[in-house]
């Protein structure tokens, strides 16, 4: 390659492993420093293994990358810890978020349920299930290694050139459950979700009572005025509210599912392809591109799976302001179109089902409050009813 393609490989390499530290760090903070979201419980180990990987993982990516290191030599231990460190945060990463996917269906379909049964407790063991998941199928990869003081380029330190008579065993079963399984309930997850959404965003939403109530009629042009504002400002704006959330929903849905198979359907499919392939020679700069497109999940998970929150968004607003010393009271609220834009998944559902958070220290009342305000008490189309005990 020549020096240009060098520079501006290792300039990328770098920017991404510096995005990923300083973008897990914040949501991380956010998250540990404000106690009401400890829901996000998931959402913040997912950045402590984003982290570990920007940290120890992505940094040997860049050595083994990079031909600015190619006379850097690992010893056989040294490039197992090498190796086990990328299929652990690789694997750990992925059961994250498949986890979050998970928690995610039962927080909308069966919000009772879930608070009731995500504890502390359930949401720790978890954790454990996946570094323990994690583990054991690091240990598989390096089965049968070579035993002695062998070395090896660091180029060379990665599973595609592992030595281990079993690569292929591993390779299929680490695609399988590292990736098709993840992969699959990712989709079933999000399609039902996707069908609560669309159900609930295309529900009619009831009219109230004054807006159909018999009045007696009055023909002055005054009267007459009122009434067509009240329907224009009123009754046809629940239309494009329901057309916007739909659209929402299939935007949001399509970016998470789309970027989880943008950054990891190329490393699986390469190594699945190498280790069923007789005869092939060299991983080369494929190998060195779908692991670094791998490596960018760990830099755009905040932003899909926390950053892309408006709670989380709105907490790092406050942290900054209060960092410049400006009074919390200068806080900007926002309105009600500005919100239905920039809410998150969730957060549209809970509008689109009609449980609306409150907005009254920000939003003075007005006939649309009033109106939202009606539509409270109606169940979420979709959900599974809760047995009351």
């Amino acid at each position: 390659r020549s020096m240009a393609q060098e520079v501006v490989g290792l300039f990328c390499m770098i920017l991404l492993t510096l995005t990923a530290l300083v973008a897990n760090i914040v949501v991380m903070v956010i998250i540990l420093k404000t106690p009401l979201f400890r829901k996000f419980i998931f959402v913040c180990h997912l950045c402590v293994v984003n982290l570990l990987s920007a940290i120890f993982l992505m940094p040997l990516g860049i050595i083994s990358s990079s031909s600015c290191f190619n006379r850097v030599i690992y010893s056989i231990a040294e490039c197992k810890a090498v190796i086990f460190l990328n299929i652990c945060f690789i694997s750990a990463s992925i059961l994250t978020i498949s986890i979050i996917s998970v928690e995610r269906y039962y927080y909308i379909v069966h919000p009772l349920r879930y608070e009731v049964k995500m504890t502390i407790r359930l949401a720790v063991a978890g954790v454990i299930f996946i570094w323990i998941k994690s583990v054991l199928i690091t240990v598989l990869a390096l089965v049968e290694w070579p035993h002695g003081n062998g070395a090896t380029s660091a180029s060379r330190c990665t599973v595609y050139w592992s030595p281990g008579a079993h690569k292929e065993i591993f390779v299929i079963l680490f695609s399988i459950t590292c990736f098709i399984l993840p992969t699959i309930i990712i989709l079933a997850v999000y399609s039902s979700i996707y069908r609560v959404a669309r159900t609930a965003s295309l529900q009619q939403a009831p009219v109230p009572a004054q807006a159909v109530a018999p009045a007696r009629r009055c023909d002055s042009l005054a009267s007459q005025v009122t009434i067509l504002i009240a329907r224009i400002l009123m009754l046809p704006r629940l239309i494009p509210d329901r057309l916007l959330g739909s659209n929402k929903a299939i935007l949001t849905l399509v970016l998470i599912v789309g970027q989880f198979l943008c950054c990891w359907l190329p490393f699986f499919a390469f190594h699945l392809h190498s280790s069923v392939t007789v005869g092939t020679v060299g991983g080369g700069h494929g190998e060195m591109l779908v692991t670094w497109i791998a490596y960018s999940s760990f830099a755009v998970n905040p932003f899909f799976y926390g950053l892309l929150n408006r709670q989380i968004r709105e907490e790092l607003a406050r942290l900054r302001r209060s960092c410049l010393n400006r009074p919390l009271g200068q806080e900007l609220c926002l309105s009600i179109s500005e919100a239905s834009v920039q809410e998150n998944f969730l957060q549209f559902l809970q509008r689109a089902t009609c449980t609306l958070e409150t907005h009254t220290s920000c939003i003075s009342p007005s006939p649309r409050n009033r109106l939202d305000q009606t539509t409270a008490g109606f169940p979420t189309p979709g959900q599974v009813p809760e047995e009351s005990s």
